[in-house]
């Protein structure tokens, strides 16, 4: 019982240290060295805690060996710390946002957004039809707010800020407003016409910056949380214990193919972001450029191309694709937080470029491994109910329906069903 206490206070003045010099902070900016330097400060204070332990307590210092323990362990986590670093992105997403508007509120939103800094900048603004150009903004003028579907197709923006009077402008506000919501894309709304010297809101949080904040998707913070823990934690594990058939495929694949173990394609992210996504190679190296010879043969609806009989697909390919093996590399993309373990599958960008407006609220969410279409028969529905069901599950998220989609995917995956 006193070595589980001092095991525990040992770790929790790791914690705290940690906290304290932001040692798990994801964007630190401190490089490997300044890592190593500030891993071996915590080990420092930790083996100085647990010696100290040793000397005042003596029941702990009779079942305890302190040197042992630093030899193994300290070793141990500066590699575990030097070969993870890796997943810790080193600069910060930048945050796009979106003005309409360019009378006084939608300048001086912009100011406001520029003066707080940060990874949030205005990538430019689109005026109401009865403002004139001005030349004192200090983002580009994209255009009127007649633009806004166009430019969403084309760019990634985080949120739009709709800066405009309710009385002079409420029909395009109101149209702006549709578009964003089919769209899926965060926006705000002013909170008041007017703006204030001394008086602040009973709730200041709320509208912190004079507008109110409007999601399409629905907010639940705490489950969210929940749910980014669990991805966490599930693909670490996920990755330990699989790492023996990791090991195998990869020598497969490179023993009975050339070309790369792994295959890294762009996708489509969170709200447009692209990212990189990881999968084991499962075609001949040259399949990108075969696709085109081969669309004529494509037998998926939409923008997606699929063939139930691919001629490009490897031996070993056709297999670790049957069992959704050639997906599991895609964990390291949810440990980084690109992805979910839940979430509608991340499209290229070609496919997304080809998608109706409605169809890209499902950018709205963090992609995932497994959504409703992997338990739904995968390629044998249609694109259009795909995309419905994506919807359905957008609409009607909870932590509860990710552990049942989950559990579906099991039997799923190891009879095969639907897999091309």
């Amino acid at each position: 019982m006193v070595f589980v206490g001092m095991a525990a206070g040992s770790m929790l003045v790791w914690t705290l240290g940690g906290r304290v010099l932001r040692h798990y902070d994801v964007w630190n900016g401190r490089g490997i060295r300044g890592d190593v330097a500030l891993t071996a400060l915590l080990m420092g204070v930790m083996l100085a805690t647990m010696g100290a332990l040793r000397w005042f307590v003596p029941r702990y210092a009779a079942g305890s060996d302190l040197e042992r323990f630093a030899v193994v362990a300290v070793p141990a986590i500066l590699w575990l710390r030097l070969t993870t670093s890796w997943l810790r992105r080193r600069e910060p997403p930048i945050e796009q946002v979106l003005i309409i508007g360019i009378g006084p509120l939608g300048r001086h939103t912009g100011l406001e957004i520029r003066e707080r800094g940060g990874n949030r900048f205005v990538f430019g603004h689109l005026r109401f039809a009865d403002e004139a150009p001005h030349e004192r903004l200090h983002a580009e003028l994209l255009g009127t707010s007649d633009d806004l579907e166009e430019l969403l197709k084309k760019h990634v923006l985080t949120e739009v800020y709709i800066a405009g009077n309710l009385d002079s402008h409420r029909a395009e506000m109101q149209a702006a407003i549709r578009v964003l919501e089919r769209f899926g894309i965060p926006f705000a709304l002013p909170a008041s016409g007017f703006r204030f010297g001394r008086a602040r809101p009973e709730h200041e949080r709320a509208v912190a910056d004079g507008y109110i904040h409007y999601l399409s998707v629905r907010s639940k913070p705490i489950q969210m949380l929940v749910k980014r823990a669990f991805d966490t934690a599930a693909s670490f594990l996920a990755l330990t214990l699989l790492s023996p058939l990791l090991l195998v495929v990869g020598i497969l694949i490179k023993l009975t193919s050339r070309g790369p173990i792994f295959f890294r394609q762009q996708r489509v992210g969170l709200h447009g972001r692209p990212f990189h996504m990881l999968k084991f190679r499962s075609m001949v190296a040259n399949a990108e450029d075969l696709k085109a010879r081969l669309a004529a043969l494509n037998e998926q609806g939409g923008p997606v191309f699929k063939i139930r009989s691919d001629p490009r697909i490897t031996t070993v390919g056709r297999f670790i694709r049957k069992y959704s093996i050639d997906e599991l590399p895609q964990l390291l993309n949810v440990l980084r937080g690109e992805m979910s373990i839940v979430g509608p599958r991340p499209p290229i960008p070609s496919e997304v470029s080809k998608y109706e407006a409605w169809q890209r609220r499902r950018l709205s969410v963090r992609p995932g491994l497994t959504c409703v279409w992997q338990v739904s028969g995968r390629n044998e529905i249609s694109f259009e109910e795909w995309m419905y069901l994506d919807m359905q599950y957008i609409d009607h998220w909870s932590l509860a329906q990710d552990f049942q989609l989950i559990l579906k995917t099991v039997p799923v995956v190891f009879t095969g069903r639907g897999a091309s």
